[in-house]
């Protein structure tokens, strides 16, 4: 049966067959686009209603490639979806609106009336604290506010909690240990960057418990559809532990009905500390794509770290580096980082490098160009995760280097005022996220959601690229600013070619998987400072309808 979808406009990404009214789709595959008219040469001899369909439900109107998210993070996601979000921006949810909480003081009593609205007898876990809105956080605060009660607050990075005093005992954490173990402030309550494995291996009975992630996996599955994507990248498979999250996922989230696919891309630091050794890391995933189903799949793509996160202002920069004087953290320290990338090379993987300070990108281009001398590859996929800060000359050799970048745009826009005056001024937070230069370079630059660390809406990335607005209103480095075209293309063809499936999907062309976003408004009418305003009706995905 063939299924012809009429709309008001067809937007393709393709710049040889821009647009259409009508798009024939038989067996999850697109046989032509354009209009009634043209496609008649695959409806001649056929009859209506038992050999094709007109499926007009869409003719008001507009229709693009199923947009693309290439790197958020579904376990971790399902981790924090169940938890209380009190943030310093609104967060929109299909089932829940979170307020934005600006100040200290606001901070301290949404804790309060959140702890009054659950269940006193369960632990209280709630995720969105950031300094820079919210103050000091420390366990003595919390034990104020929780007393007995056992507390976690999770840092808007991810890269860091707060446990009251009440976890601490609940968990049977040995103080003393965890005293003198790097990146953890047991005084405080506090465990960062690599001292938050610590924490999470203690907090996995919970937060890892079937209950949990069935209902956090739930969740994420709606925030995937309401954003209208139907291809995502799972950045940091193992991330919390491998074989428990593989099996959840597939439970949860590979069901015939899921309107998405999932590219699952295993991170090599995590894969290697369940091993044992680099090698047998090595070994571990060369395996995994035998684990692939058609809509959950493993490729040649890795996941390797540099520095910390950009959140927690852990982001390693080179001098000046921040106000306060401080540096960042390696996640990996750079002789790691070297010998985990060549060892990737060397077997032929594509490499994605999670970057968001300057000295991390340029850690991540050193060990590029080493092993492009040791063992030159064309086409080889290495791409620059986050990009947060960077400078002009690293935009050139991240062309030289034949890299590519997918960047969080969003940091730009929660950011950049908070940061400019309590972080590394007003340049260099102004130039978050350089992605105008990057396309006058000509690297293909797509946009990720990082999810949970920005909303999973892909066309609030396109605004914030087109527009260049921070949250206070504001307009900063104008020259970044990406086109309309540029922006969109950054959200389906060139996100889809990040994670090397552009001859699958990503535009609209005969061939392709039939991945479409109904949309109300046409992007290219309307114009980017509306993009945000644009609301997503439906996916469809191999065919198949989805409405939100």
């Amino acid at each position: 049966m063939i299924t012809v979808f009429t709309a008001k406009k067809i937007i393709t990404m393709n710049p040889s067959w821009p647009d259409g009214t009508a798009i024939a789709v038989r067996e999850g595959l697109i046989l032509e686009v354009g209009t009634l008219d043209t496609l008649a040469p695959w409806l001649a001899g056929k009859k209506l209603g038992v050999d094709y369909e007109i499926d007009d439900q869409f003719e008001q109107h507009v229709m693009m490639p199923g947009l693309i998210d290439p790197h958020l993070h579904p376990m971790m996601a399902a981790v924090l979806l169940p938890m209380k979000f009190i943030t310093a921006m609104k967060w929109s949810f299909p089932w829940d609106v979170a307020p934005a909480t600006t100040t200290p003081q606001a901070y301290e009593q949404a804790l309060i009336d959140a702890a009054a609205e659950s269940d006193a007898s369960e632990p209280f876990f709630t995720w969105g604290y950031h300094s820079h809105w919210h103050g000091e956080m420390n366990r003595t605060l919390l034990d104020g506010i929780f007393g007995d009660r056992p507390a976690v607050v999770w840092q808007r990075s991810f890269h860091e909690v707060y446990l009251n005093s009440a976890m601490i005992k609940l968990l049977a954490m040995d103080e003393e240990k965890a005293r003198s173990r790097p990146q953890i402030d047991i005084d405080a309550g506090h465990f960062y960057e690599n001292g938050l494995g610590y924490a999470i291996r203690h907090l996995n009975s919970i937060i890892m418990s079937a209950e949990w992630i069935e209902k956090g996996l739930q969740r994420l599955g709606k925030v995937v559809h309401f954003g209208g994507q139907t291809t995502v990248g799972d950045m940091a498979v193992g991330l919390f532990d491998f074989d428990r999250e593989w099996r959840n996922v597939e439970e949860i989230l590979d069901i015939p009905q899921a309107p998405y696919r999932v590219i699952c891309v295993p991170h090599v630091v995590a894969v290697n500390a369940m091993q044992g050794d680099p090698d047998k890391g090595l070994a571990f995933i060369d395996a995994l794509q035998a684990r692939s189903k058609p809509n959950f799949r493993f490729t040649n793509k890795v996941k390797l770290f540099t520095d910390g996160a950009f959140f927690s202002q852990l982001a390693m920069l080179s001098e000046p580096s921040y106000i306060d004087g401080h540096h960042g953290e390696w996640l990996t320290v750079p002789e790691d980082y070297e010998s985990l990338a060549r060892l990737y090379w060397q077997n032929g993987y594509q490499i994605h490098v999670h970057c968001t300070g300057d000295l991390g990108l340029e850690l991540a281009l050193d060990t590029l160009e080493k092993l492009q001398w040791e063992r030159p590859r064309f086409n080889h996929g290495y791409t620059i995760e986050h990009f947060g800060f960077s400078t002009p000359e690293q935009v050139q050799r991240i062309k030289a280097l034949g890299a590519q970048v997918s960047a969080n745009v969003y940091y730009l826009h929660e950011l950049s005022a908070a940061y400019s005056e309590k972080g590394v001024g007003i340049e260099r937070s102004s130039q978050m996220a350089r992605v105008g230069d990057c396309v006058r370079h000509d690297i293909r630059v797509a946009f990720h959601s990082d999810f949970p660390m920005a909303p999973a809406m892909p066309l609030h990335s396109a605004w914030v690229a087109c527009t260049r607005e921070n949250c206070d209103g504001k307009v900063v480095s104008p020259n970044e600013r990406l086109s309309l075209d540029a922006a969109l293309r950054a959200i389906t063809i060139d996100a889809a070619a990040t994670l090397g499936i552009e001859a699958e999907t990503g535009s609209l062309r005969s061939g392709k998987k039939a991945d479409f976003a109904i949309m109300d408004l046409d992007p290219y009418e309307v114009g980017a400072a509306r993009l945000k305003e644009i609301q997503i009706l439906a996916t469809v995905f191999e065919g198949v309808v989805h409405k939100i």
